[in-house]
């Protein structure tokens, strides 16, 4: 769907933008107040196919109930899989490329809103999602509290810390040191930089599982056939995680692209909901829409103390709850059982609050 131009909040210009979705289940009630319109957002290198990456959780009678709610997920801004994004066709000419500006998480959100404005509706029931999804979540409590009922923020902090930053950093890093990259304008040159897209794969990938998990499955051990200690260093010959790594390194090389890669992780950087509104804490004391928070005991990336942060100091807490498993950061997207009982009880208390607004006169 097309949005017209986004206004970028550092000052750019992206024209005539193109914003791809998916829907599940029927639009009830009225676009402008009560509804069942309910918002997922993706993670990093995630897509619109919510049936895909969170199968066992979308459907009638799941957690993510068809047959009550109306399911979109858009793809976001920046991105790779039919939004506009620095692979698509500028208006002047070619590809974006160099020439997409950078964007931030507000960005991503002004485009969402924009799309909404675009299917004619001005309030959604409810906004969910995790990693940069969950960044994109809480920034619609803050910049839109008066056009969303309640929010469930998955697996991601206040503001991009240090380490988050510094790990992201390196990744971008990695890409733009491949010699197909070319400054990012590498489209229609019959190059692309493959090799440093697969090893900034490999670097979030492990942020994305626990060191518990990843030893428990691999250790030490060398991968079939190979033998990583002989006399002389041979990349050929490789312990058993280093083939695992460079497995999911080629799997989005398949399907991701490099631009979008550097565009999205450089808009994880600049994720802080206190800029310009006064601090962190100022800022989540501010928040009027009640926010189910939701963290993982062994994420690496977005440790668990920062959604303990964010339950601390949020205006309107529906509730924290933390997943329990050695996976680390991917366990939202990894532990349905638990993620189930978790939307399942964040809708119920949404529905709460609807209706005890409603009372108040607070909804028309």
């Amino acid at each position: 769907m097309r949005i017209g131009d986004l206004h970028t909040e550092a000052g750019g210009v992206i024209n005539d933008v193109t914003i791809a979705y998916r829907r599940w289940g029927e639009f009830r009630g009225d676009p402008d107040g009560m509804n069942n319109l309910v918002l997922i957002e993706h993670a990093l290198t995630g897509d619109t196919n919510v049936a895909d990456w969170w199968c066992d959780l979308l459907g009638p009678g799941r957690a993510l109930d068809t047959d009550a709610w109306c399911i979109v997920c858009t793809n976001v801004i920046g991105g790779c899989q039919g939004s506009t994004g620095p692979a698509s066709e500028h208006p002047d000419g070619g590809r974006w490329g160099s020439r997409f500006p950078a964007i931030s998480i507000r960005d991503q959100v002004t485009a969402e809103k924009q799309f909404l404005d675009a299917l004619g509706v001005s309030r959604i029931h409810a906004v969910l999602g995790g990693s940069m999804g969950g960044a994109r979540t809480l920034e619609w409590a803050m910049m839109y509290p008066d056009k969303v009922n309640a929010v469930c923020v998955i697996a991601v902090s206040a503001r991009a810390s240090a380490w988050q930053i510094g790990i992201q950093s390196a990744q971008i890093s990695a890409i733009e040191r491949d010699p197909a990259w070319q400054g990012g304008d590498f489209y229609d040159t019959g190059a692309s930089p493959d090799a440093g897209l697969a090893a900034a794969r490999r670097i979030a990938h492990l942020t994305y599982r626990g060191e518990q998990e990843l030893d428990e499955r691999f250790g030490a051990a060398r991968q079939d056939g190979e033998n990583p200690l002989g006399t002389f260093r041979d990349p050929a010959q490789r312990f058993a995680v280093e083939s695992y790594l460079q497995y999911h390194g080629r799997k989005l090389v398949e399907r991701f692209d490099a631009g979008s890669y550097v565009t999205l992780t450089e808009a994880l950087n600049r994720h802080n909901i206190g800029r310009g509104r006064g601090g962190l804490n100022k800022a989540l004391a501010a928040c009027t829409v009640p926010t189910m928070i939701v963290g993982v005991d062994t994420d690496i990336l977005y440790p668990y103390h920062q959604q303990e942060h964010l339950s601390r100091n949020v205006g309107e807490l529906m509730g924290i709850a933390r997943i329990s498993s050695p996976v680390g950061h991917d366990a939202f997207l990894a532990e349905f059982r638990q993620m189930d009982r978790i939307l399942r009880r964040f809708f119920v208390l949404s529905v709460l609050d609807e209706d005890a607004q409603e009372d108040d006169g607070y909804l028309i």
